[in-house]
C-alpha cells in the first residue's frame, strides 16, 4: 500500500521560509516522478514543483520560480519542498503526489502579512 505523508507546514510571517517534507511508503521514489501541488481556499489545486528522480529533472511553476527548490536530503524515500520569501499568496494546503496517482493528505501553510 502506497502512502504519502506531508509535514512541515505552519504559520509564518511574510518573508520567512518553510521546508515541507513528504515521506513515501510502499514505493521507491527513485523510480518515480514526484510533485507538489497546493490549493488555496476557494481556488483550484495548482502545480507548484516536480522532480523526475531518475533523470534529476525539476520543474517549477512560474509563481514560485526562484523562491522554491527541491533539495535532496538524507532521509530515505523523502522529498522536500524548500520555500523562501513566502508571501500571503502562498497560503494554501500543500500536497505531494507520486506520479500524480497517489496523494498525501496535505499540510497547511499560512503566511501572515
Amino acid at each position: 500500500q502506497v502512502q504519502l505523508v506531508e509535514t512541515g507546514g505552519g504559520l509564518v510571517e511574510a518573508g520567512e521560509s518553510l521546508r515541507l517534507s513528504c515521506v513515501v511508503a510502499g514505493q521507491d521514489i527513485t523510480s518515480n516522478n514526484l510533485a507538489w501541488f497546493r490549493q488555496a481556499p476557494g481556488k483550484e489545486r495548482e502545480f507548484v514543483a516536480a522532480i523526475g528522480w531518475a533523470a534529476a529533472i525539476t520543474s517549477y511553476a512560474d509563481s514560485v520560480k526562484g523562491r522554491v527548490t527541491l533539495p535532496r536530503g538524507n532521509a530515505k524515500n523523502t522529498v522536500y519542498l524548500q520555500m523562501n520569501s513566502l508571501s500571503p499568496e502562498d497560503t494554501a494546503v500543500y500536497y505531494c503526489t507520486l506520479s500524480r496517482h497517489y496523494w498525501g493528505q496535505g499540510t497547511q501553510v499560512t503566511v501572515s502579512s
